[in-house]
């Protein structure tokens, strides 16, 4: 009976050393678990545009709606017939429709009544292409419809064309990729210096990729931004 008492305490002797060792052990490891950096990668690209669009306005006034519809379609083919001379396709033009307003039905208006003509005709037509410098080209030499006595407005007249970048999904990887080593070359540093080294990545979150204007006067080059935010272990 004594022998089992014995054994007995020998069982529970090694089993509270072994419980011992894996609860320090957990506690250890728990610890180096929570030695970590959070640092951000930065990677940006500039990269120009790949499709440009220009929304225009044709605006003309009168007081015969048949003579002011006869002559909004005229200066709407005047426009096409331009942009066809600068190189452009039927698939590169749009053309909306024609709006009329009667200003003499806003009674409530007395300016508009008393305006030398009661019609305003509008027209919209817009141009959308992948040639940036034709229709560049295009911009400055529409001056050249004003002396045929087209009044071509664009619907932004601060920022007449409108450019995009259509290519994004294409560099997304590399640019991932090279943020994420820019963090870790972030945390290598703070590793340095605080006499550590730089393990594996804990958490990764990536950011939103941004697409703007590089300055106001090149809008057609794009800067292209994102910056992730990463966890990495470190160790001894």
């Amino acid at each position: 009976m004594k022998n089992l008492d014995w054994l007995k305490t020998v069982v529970i002797a090694i089993a509270i050393i072994i419980a011992g060792y894996f609860v320090g052990n957990m506690h250890r490891i728990g610890k180096q678990y929570d030695r970590y950096v959070q640092v951000k990668g930065l990677s940006e690209r500039e990269v120009n545009a790949d499709l440009a669009v220009w929304p225009m306005t044709i605006s003309l006034t009168g007081n015969d709606l048949v003579t002011l519809r006869k002559d909004i379609e005229e200066q709407n083919l005047q426009v096409s017939r331009f942009f066809k001379e600068q190189g452009f396709t039927d698939d590169e033009l749009t053309r909306g429709t024609i709006n009329v307003t009667d200003a003499r039905a806003n009674i409530y208006n007395n300016n508009a009544q008393q305006s030398q003509y009661r019609y305003l005709a509008n027209s919209e037509i817009t141009v959308r292409t992948s040639d940036i410098s034709r229709l560049q080209k295009a911009l400055a030499e529409s001056t050249e419809l004003i002396s045929d006595g087209v009044l071509l407005g664009s619907k932004n007249t601060w920022r007449p064309i409108e450019y995009i970048f259509t290519g994004l999904n294409d560099i997304k990887p590399e640019m991932v990729e090279e943020a994420t080593k820019n963090a870790r070359e972030v945390a290598e540093k703070f590793a340095r210096d605080s006499q550590a080294s730089v393990g594996e990545i804990r958490v990764a979150r990536q950011g939103l990729f941004s697409i703007s204007d590089r300055d106001q006067n090149t809008p057609q080059i794009k800067i292209v931004r994102v910056v992730n935010t990463i966890d990495f272990q470190l160790k001894d």
